[in-house]
């Protein structure tokens, strides 16, 4: 990462998976021919896919070919079961660290910079306390009454966990585990918040023993799986979320500034799509931005500049946000009523998680 005082075009604020994505997006677009860009915008989507899984091949075993199951255990023992890719398309798990690894080596040198000032246009991917929705005068995001304590377990000889995605929902914690690849397992577990959470987020050990106080009376395999997890790979956080009629109501555009990803629609991990809807968002807020600058008339060009009309900024923004408002707003009503269930035995839970 380059630290320079340079006066750039557009800025990405944010170097997270969604400003990272966004970042690629605009690049691939930039260089896609007119006509592709603005029919269907769709080669920037199917590049940036592709580039991930391609860069990720290596962690993603032959035998994982995107298709995931989902199961549910409750604390009553009732079981859901679901396809997750009955609809087509797959399903995987990638570390956050790979993927953001795999967009940022795919972008031009030197976009990653420090100390840059804005010309034109800006585009918050700062996260759920971003300083760009600040200045859009957006409510930070609220704190939901639950915390999460995630972690990565290795198994050097293998598991047979398959490839699914599986909760176990207790009285006062939820305890998941998704498989990364033969040997390798993400899980989390869900709790109330904890008055000491300050305190236990800066010591591994200390984290290890909270989740591990939180699933008395879970499965053994799962207490196994904590014990043994990578150190290292312990956090524990606060979770946060924009509320639903937020993402409704929301004005998420003024001028030539803009947010994505959480600075747009924080919400809970509950339904793991957090990173995915920030990729949905790079893609479209790049088609929309390359449709009208394809439009303008007059285009000035010196050196790595390109000189846009706000005006078209600001028609390709209010797009962007009314393309991705009600899917935003259903994504963060589902993790929502999830963060609300008190007795996660009942039907809705599982209407909810497999819908």
């Amino acid at each position: 990462m380059d630290q320079a005082e340079e006066m750039e075009e557009i800025i990405v604020v944010g170097s997270g998976i969604c400003g990272l994505a966004t970042a690629l997006s605009l690049h691939r677009s930039h260089f896609s021919p007119p006509e592709q860009v603005s029919l269907s915008g769709q080669m920037v989507g199917v590049r940036l896919i592709s580039l991930v899984l391609a860069r990720s091949s290596e962690k993603l075993p032959s035998t994982y070919n995107g298709h995931m199951t989902y199961g549910l255990l409750t604390a009553s023992n009732k079981k859901y079961h679901s396809d997750m890719c009955r609809e087509g398309g797959e399903t995987r798990c990638l570390r956050r660290s790979d993927l953001i690894t795999s967009l940022a080596e795919s972008l031009p040198p030197a976009t990653i910079r420090l100390g840059c000032q804005i010309l034109s246009v800006l585009i918050g991917c700062d996260g759920a306390n971003s300083v760009v929705a600040d200045f859009l005068q957006l409510k930070p995001p609220k704190l939901l009454p639950s915390s999460e304590v995630r972690g990565f377990t290795k198994f050097a000889n293998g598991h047979d966990f398959g490839n699914e995605f599986v909760q176990v929902w207790g009285d006062h914690s939820i305890i998941g585990r998704i498989t990364v690849d033969n040997n390798l397992v993400y899980w989390f577990v869900t709790l109330k918040v904890n008055p000491r959470v300050s305190v236990v987020a800066k010591d591994p050990e200390l984290i290890r023993q909270l989740a591990l106080e939180s699933i008395k009376g879970f499965p053994a395999e799962l207490v196994s799986m904590i014990t043994k997890s990578d150190r290292e790979s312990l956090s524990l956080a606060c979770l946060r979320y924009r509320a639903p009629w937020e993402i409704l109501l929301g004005s998420f555009r003024k001028g030539t500034v803009t947010v994505a990803g959480d600075a747009m629609h924080a919400m809970g991990p509950f339904l793991g799509q957090g990173g995915s809807a920030g990729i949905e968002d790079a893609i479209v807020l790049a088609r929309c931005l390359a449709q009208k600058m394809h439009e303008i008339d007059h285009v000035k060009t010196s050196g790595r500049q390109v000189m846009i009309s706000p005006h078209k900024v600001g028609e390709a923004f209010d797009e962007y946000v009314k393309e991705r408002r009600m899917r935003l707003v259903w994504l963060s009503t589902q993790t929502y009523l999830c963060s609300l269930l008190v007795k996660p035995s009942s039907f809705l839970v599982g209407f909810v998680l497999t819908s």
